[in-house]
Protein backbone atom coordinates (compact mmCIF):
# COMPACT_ATOMS: atom_id res chain seq x y z
CA UNK A 1 0.00 0.00 0.00
CA UNK A 2 1.29 3.03 -0.87
CA UNK A 3 0.30 5.32 2.05
CA UNK A 4 1.87 2.85 3.95
CA UNK A 5 5.18 2.81 2.23
CA UNK A 6 5.16 6.72 2.44
CA UNK A 7 4.28 6.40 6.70
CA UNK A 8 7.08 3.68 6.80
CA UNK A 9 9.51 6.29 4.83
CA UNK A 10 8.74 8.79 7.38
CA UNK A 11 9.39 6.87 10.39
CA UNK A 12 12.85 5.88 8.46
CA UNK A 13 13.82 9.50 8.27
CA UNK A 14 12.44 11.23 11.76
CA UNK A 15 10.89 8.68 13.88
CA UNK A 16 13.04 10.21 16.80
CA UNK A 17 10.90 14.03 16.08
CA UNK A 18 7.11 11.75 16.12
CA UNK A 19 5.64 11.26 19.39
CA UNK A 20 2.48 9.81 18.00
CA UNK A 21 0.33 9.38 14.99
CA UNK A 22 -3.08 10.25 15.43
CA UNK A 23 -6.02 9.02 12.69
CA UNK A 24 -9.67 9.33 12.49
CA UNK A 25 -9.87 5.22 11.53
CA UNK A 26 -11.86 4.27 8.10
CA UNK A 27 -12.93 7.32 7.23
CA UNK A 28 -11.37 10.94 7.56
CA UNK A 29 -14.35 13.17 8.83
CA UNK A 30 -13.87 16.90 8.07
CA UNK A 31 -11.01 16.38 5.50
CA UNK A 32 -13.91 15.20 3.29
CA UNK A 33 -15.49 12.12 4.36
CA UNK A 34 -12.09 10.49 2.67
CA UNK A 35 -12.45 6.61 3.07
CA UNK A 36 -9.43 4.28 3.66
CA UNK A 37 -9.10 -0.04 3.31
CA UNK A 38 -8.63 -1.41 7.43
CA UNK A 39 -5.24 -2.44 5.93
CA UNK A 40 -3.54 0.81 6.24
CA UNK A 41 -4.87 1.19 10.25
CA UNK A 42 -3.38 -2.54 10.81
CA UNK A 43 -0.05 -1.83 8.63
CA UNK A 44 0.41 1.69 10.41
CA UNK A 45 0.14 0.45 13.80
CA UNK A 46 2.36 -2.40 12.85
CA UNK A 47 5.24 0.53 12.06
CA UNK A 48 4.60 2.23 15.21
CA UNK A 49 5.17 -0.71 16.98
CA UNK A 50 8.35 -1.16 15.21
CA UNK A 51 9.65 2.68 15.49
CA UNK A 52 8.14 3.29 19.02
CA UNK A 53 5.65 5.63 18.08
CA UNK A 54 2.58 5.87 19.83
CA UNK A 55 -0.57 5.10 17.97
CA UNK A 56 -4.05 7.10 18.65
CA UNK A 57 -7.59 6.35 16.84
CA UNK A 58 -9.61 9.17 17.29
CA UNK A 59 -12.81 7.39 17.46
CA UNK A 60 -15.37 10.71 18.26
CA UNK A 61 -16.91 10.30 14.49
CA UNK A 62 -16.41 6.76 13.74
CA UNK A 63 -17.08 5.17 17.11
CA UNK A 64 -20.00 2.97 18.60
CA UNK A 65 -21.26 1.76 15.92
CA UNK A 66 -21.11 4.20 13.09
CA UNK A 67 -19.09 2.24 10.57
CA UNK A 68 -20.93 -1.14 11.03
CA UNK A 69 -19.07 -2.65 13.94
CA UNK A 70 -18.57 -0.95 17.49
CA UNK A 71 -15.04 0.58 16.79
CA UNK A 72 -13.55 1.02 13.82
CA UNK A 73 -10.71 -0.03 14.70
CA UNK A 74 -11.60 -3.63 15.43
CA UNK A 75 -11.89 -3.93 11.51
CA UNK A 76 -8.11 -4.13 11.50
CA UNK A 77 -8.25 -6.09 14.31
CA UNK A 78 -5.67 -3.41 16.29
CA UNK A 79 -5.95 -1.84 19.85
CA UNK A 80 -4.28 1.48 19.61
CA UNK A 81 -2.37 3.07 22.62
CA UNK A 82 -5.06 5.39 23.27
CA UNK A 83 -8.75 5.26 22.07
CA UNK A 84 -10.53 9.18 21.58
CA UNK A 85 -13.99 8.38 22.23
CA UNK A 86 -17.10 10.89 22.42
CA UNK A 87 -20.63 11.52 20.94
CA UNK A 88 -22.60 8.44 19.94
CA UNK A 89 -20.97 7.79 24.06
CA UNK A 90 -23.99 9.49 25.07
CA UNK A 91 -26.22 8.93 22.08
CA UNK A 92 -25.39 12.90 20.93
CA UNK A 93 -27.58 14.20 24.32
CA UNK A 94 -24.98 15.37 26.89
CA UNK A 95 -21.47 16.57 25.80
CA UNK A 96 -18.91 13.83 27.29
CA UNK A 97 -15.71 12.79 26.26
CA UNK A 98 -13.29 9.64 26.87
CA UNK A 99 -9.31 8.82 26.60
CA UNK A 100 -8.58 5.32 26.74
CA UNK A 101 -4.94 4.22 27.11
CA UNK A 102 -2.82 1.23 27.87
CA UNK A 103 -1.73 -0.46 31.26
CA UNK A 104 1.81 0.00 30.26
CA UNK A 105 1.10 4.28 29.38
CA UNK A 106 -1.35 4.41 33.14
CA UNK A 107 2.20 2.78 34.83
CA UNK A 108 4.56 5.26 33.26
CA UNK A 109 2.70 8.26 35.23
CA UNK A 110 1.39 6.00 38.09
CA UNK A 111 3.14 6.96 41.63
CA UNK A 112 1.81 7.51 45.03
CA UNK A 113 2.77 11.10 44.86
CA UNK A 114 5.47 12.60 42.76
CA UNK A 115 4.64 15.98 41.12
CA UNK A 116 7.54 15.24 38.53
CA UNK A 117 6.01 12.18 37.08
CA UNK A 118 2.52 12.20 37.94
CA UNK A 119 0.40 13.25 35.00
CA UNK A 120 -2.42 15.55 36.31
CA UNK A 121 -4.95 16.91 34.58
CA UNK A 122 -8.59 17.80 35.18
CA UNK A 123 -11.06 20.77 35.69
CA UNK A 124 -14.03 22.01 36.61
CA UNK A 125 -16.29 19.33 34.29
CA UNK A 126 -14.47 16.04 34.76
CA UNK A 127 -16.86 13.17 35.52
CA UNK A 128 -19.83 14.75 35.02
CA UNK A 129 -22.16 12.60 36.90
CA UNK A 130 -25.25 13.31 35.01
CA UNK A 131 -23.47 13.10 31.41
CA UNK A 132 -22.00 9.63 32.81
CA UNK A 133 -25.15 8.49 33.64
CA UNK A 134 -26.27 9.43 30.07
CA UNK A 135 -23.28 7.32 28.92
CA UNK A 136 -24.35 4.34 30.80
CA UNK A 137 -28.19 4.62 29.69
CA UNK A 138 -26.38 4.71 25.73
CA UNK A 139 -24.03 1.78 26.56
CA UNK A 140 -27.38 -0.16 27.56
CA UNK A 141 -29.37 0.47 24.71
CA UNK A 142 -26.39 -1.07 22.90
CA UNK A 143 -26.77 -4.03 24.64
CA UNK A 144 -30.17 -4.41 24.67
CA UNK A 145 -31.63 -3.23 21.51
CA UNK A 146 -28.97 -4.85 19.09
CA UNK A 147 -28.01 -1.85 17.68
CA UNK A 148 -25.04 -2.53 15.80
CA UNK A 149 -26.87 -5.57 13.85
CA UNK A 150 -29.83 -3.15 13.39
CA UNK A 151 -27.20 -0.67 11.92
CA UNK A 152 -26.13 -3.20 9.48
CA UNK A 153 -29.60 -3.41 8.01
CA UNK A 154 -29.35 0.68 7.38
CA UNK A 155 -25.74 -0.38 6.37
CA UNK A 156 -27.87 -2.43 3.40
CA UNK A 157 -30.63 0.42 2.83
CA UNK A 158 -28.08 2.92 2.49
CA UNK A 159 -26.15 1.11 -0.38
CA UNK A 160 -29.12 0.49 -2.04
CA UNK A 161 -30.00 4.53 -2.18
CA UNK A 162 -26.98 5.23 -3.21
CA UNK A 163 -26.72 3.83 -6.41
CA UNK A 164 -29.03 6.36 -8.16
CA UNK A 165 -26.69 8.34 -7.18
CA UNK A 166 -23.52 6.97 -9.41
CA UNK A 167 -24.77 8.14 -12.76
CA UNK A 168 -26.10 11.27 -12.12
CA UNK A 169 -23.92 14.60 -13.86
CA UNK A 170 -21.42 15.89 -12.06
CA UNK A 171 -21.07 13.40 -9.24
CA UNK A 172 -17.70 12.67 -9.30
CA UNK A 173 -17.41 9.52 -6.93
CA UNK A 174 -19.99 7.90 -4.29
CA UNK A 175 -18.59 6.38 -1.38
CA UNK A 176 -19.92 4.45 2.12
CA UNK A 177 -18.19 3.26 5.09
CA UNK A 178 -21.15 1.65 7.64
CA UNK A 179 -23.67 4.48 8.06
CA UNK A 180 -21.48 7.27 6.69
CA UNK A 181 -22.41 7.87 2.67
CA UNK A 182 -20.49 10.49 0.47
CA UNK A 183 -21.12 12.13 -2.65
CA UNK A 184 -18.73 14.10 -4.35
CA UNK A 185 -19.58 16.54 -6.83
CA UNK A 186 -17.07 17.95 -9.85
CA UNK A 187 -17.28 20.79 -11.87
CA UNK A 188 -17.99 23.70 -9.29
CA UNK A 189 -16.17 27.02 -8.16
CA UNK A 190 -15.93 27.28 -4.58
CA UNK A 191 -17.60 30.62 -5.08
CA UNK A 192 -20.51 28.89 -6.30
CA UNK A 193 -21.19 27.68 -2.27
CA UNK A 194 -22.60 25.02 -4.41
CA UNK A 195 -22.92 23.37 -0.57
CA UNK A 196 -24.85 26.17 1.05
CA UNK A 197 -27.43 25.55 -2.03
CA UNK A 198 -27.80 22.42 -1.57
CA UNK A 199 -28.57 22.95 2.19
CA UNK A 200 -30.92 25.78 1.12
CA UNK A 201 -32.63 23.22 -1.29
CA UNK A 202 -32.97 20.01 1.46
CA UNK A 203 -34.50 22.38 4.02
CA UNK A 204 -37.27 23.18 1.88
CA UNK A 205 -38.07 19.63 1.62
CA UNK A 206 -37.55 19.18 5.42
CA UNK A 207 -33.83 17.47 5.54
CA UNK A 208 -31.08 18.86 6.94
CA UNK A 209 -27.91 18.66 4.65
CA UNK A 210 -24.54 20.63 5.83
CA UNK A 211 -22.47 19.56 2.54
CA UNK A 212 -18.68 19.60 2.92
CA UNK A 213 -17.93 22.18 0.24
CA UNK A 214 -19.06 20.00 -3.02
CA UNK A 215 -19.16 16.80 -0.80
CA UNK A 216 -22.66 16.30 0.13
CA UNK A 217 -22.44 13.81 3.07
CA UNK A 218 -25.16 11.77 4.94
CA UNK A 219 -24.81 10.57 8.89
CA UNK A 220 -28.01 9.47 9.92
CA UNK A 221 -29.47 8.76 13.87
CA UNK A 222 -29.86 5.35 13.98
CA UNK A 223 -33.28 5.41 15.20
CA UNK A 224 -34.26 6.31 11.27
CA UNK A 225 -37.22 4.47 9.58
CA UNK A 226 -36.45 3.24 6.15
CA UNK A 227 -38.96 6.03 4.60
CA UNK A 228 -37.16 8.74 6.19
CA UNK A 229 -33.89 7.66 5.05
CA UNK A 230 -35.41 7.41 0.88
CA UNK A 231 -37.19 11.09 2.24
CA UNK A 232 -33.14 12.37 2.83
CA UNK A 233 -31.95 10.76 -0.41
CA UNK A 234 -34.93 12.06 -2.40
CA UNK A 235 -33.84 15.78 -1.44
CA UNK A 236 -30.62 14.91 -1.98
CA UNK A 237 -31.14 13.83 -5.70
CA UNK A 238 -33.92 17.30 -6.21
CA UNK A 239 -30.90 19.14 -4.84
CA UNK A 240 -28.66 18.21 -7.45
CA UNK A 241 -31.30 18.18 -10.18
CA UNK A 242 -32.35 21.80 -9.07
CA UNK A 243 -28.64 22.60 -9.89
Amino acid sequence: MEAAQSFKKLLQERSDEIAALIVEPLVQGAGGMRMYHPIFLSEAKRLCEEFGVHFIADEILVGFGRTGSMFACEQANITPDFLVLSKGLTGGYLPLSVVLTTESVYGSFYCDYNPIRSFLHSHSYTGNALACAAANATLDIFESENTIENNRKTISLIAQELKRFESVPRVKEVRQCGMIAAIELEGFDPRERIGLKIHQHCMTQGVLIRPLGSIVYVMTPYVITPEELTKVFDAIMSALKSI
